[in-house]
């Protein structure tokens, strides 16, 4: 019994810690990302030179970060393998890279640079503390909580996704508190420290019936489709780059011209950076194109491809709450909930997390959102196989 006690309040301390940790880190990059984005509307001609600063930003990773360049993958195998202790560099560079990007107009998301700065601060802590490797894994799945939790605003999804993303199909229950912990303190301290997160509409109730199912079913399959493509889109640019061995400077600067000259192509900025606007609009928007998820998709999938630091949340985000849109038309369901639903499950589908997204959209979103989007989830993670963004997870 005394032994349980201490380990529960060793948990609870060390997670704490962690959550604050990663709560500090992701306010500062959020305050980063928010002037940037700012900036980067007033002055689109920035845009122009997304090539030459992917050239030196992949400079900057070649030469100083060659150990972290698998990124949130270097995480899950760390957990798994009880490998050496990741870089604490990880974090300064991810941050600067991912910054840099989004000032450039580069589509990529937030959440992936949160996981990785919690989890490289997290595991400079675990081996300043000397814990043993059991306690040491345990944390870095509470860096992970918490980096989401704090990032998104979410924190039981996030301790729930810190235990769901490093296994297909599976959950790491033994990480359970200091994930709890770490992900609802991560969230505190964001609050406290005077970010705002974004707000979404909250989608009324609607019955479950047999035919509102089967539209789900249909919805799962579009959902399935997508996420499928955007895996085997991004894989396959990666390895392109492999096998050509194209060095990371050159790939980015070429990934750069790619995204201007896409930009120019399609006539609006609404694909660049992270897109919040974009996600919005599908809540509301019966008008919003239908090309709109495969636009943002392809600007996404050559940023990542490319290399460019950040993560792909936010721009999944964006691609699932459009296809959620033109879903919603076409099934003659609230668009509202449509677009709530694509949002998080194109993203479960992605990343083999379909608990997590269901528990997020309920709290972003509200209760009501639950049933419909974990039925979305589960169909569409069943659907999208062993594929997934994060090639690491153990299957």
């Amino acid at each position: 019994m005394q032994h349980r006690l201490l380990t529960l309040a060793q948990w609870i301390g060390l997670g704490a810690i962690v959550g604050v940790l990663c709560g500090a880190s992701s306010a500062l990059f959020l305050y980063f990302l928010g002037w940037v984005t700012d900036f980067r509307s007033g002055h689109e001609l920035i845009v122009y030179a997304l090539p030459v600063a992917g050239l030196a930003i992949g400079w900057f990773f070649e030469r100083f970060g060659k150990s972290i360049l698998s990124g949130s993958n270097l995480i899950i195998d760390t957990i798994h393998d009880k490998g050496p202790q990741i870089p604490v560099r990880m974090a300064p560079m991810v941050l600067l890279g991912s910054v840099l990007t989004h000032l450039f107009g580069g589509s990529v998301g937030r959440e992936g640079v949160a996981v990785q700065m919690g989890a490289s601060l997290t595991d400079a802590l675990s081996h300043r503390l000397k814990l043993t490797p059991e306690l040491r894994r345990q944390l870095l799945i509470a860096g992970v909580a918490g980096g989401v939790g704090s990032v998104v605003g979410t924190p039981l999804a996030g301790a729930i996704f810190g235990m769901e993303f490093m296994t297909l199909g599976g959950m790491t229950f033994g990480a359970l508190v200091p994930a709890l912990i770490a992900s609802v303190t991560g969230n505190w301290t964001t609050r406290a420290l005077g970010i705002h997160r974004t707000e979404f509409l909250s989608p009324m109730h609607l019955d479950l019936t047999p035919i509102l199912i089967l539209k789900w079913l249909l919805f799962a399959i579009a959902v399935a489709a997508v996420s499928i493509a955007f895996i085997e889109a991004t894989q396959r640019l990666k390895r392109i780059g492999d096998r050509y061995a194209i060095r990371l400077p050159v790939r980015m600067f070429i990934g750069g011209v790619l995204i201007v000259a896409l930009w120019q192509l399609v006539g609006t900025s609404d694909y660049l950076g992270l897109g919040i606007p974009g996600i919005l609009r599908a809540f509301i928007d019966p008008q919003l194109p239908v090309i709109a998820f495969a636009a943002k998709l392809v600007f996404t999938a050559v940023a990542i491809g490319a290399g460019y630091p950040g993560g792909e949340v936010v721009p999944l985000f964006f691609i699932g709450a459009s296809l959620g849109n033109v879903m919603a038309r076409m099934l003659a369901v609230p668009l509202d909930m449509g677009a709530g639903i694509g949002m998080a499950a194109v993203f479960a589908a992605s990343a083999n997390t379909p608990l997590a997204l269901s528990v997020m959209a309920m709290e972003l979103l509200g209760f009501p959102m639950f049933p419909h989007v974990a039925i979305v989830c589960v169909l569409a993670f069943l659907m999208t196989g062993k594929r997934s963004i994060y090639p690491s997870q153990v299957r």
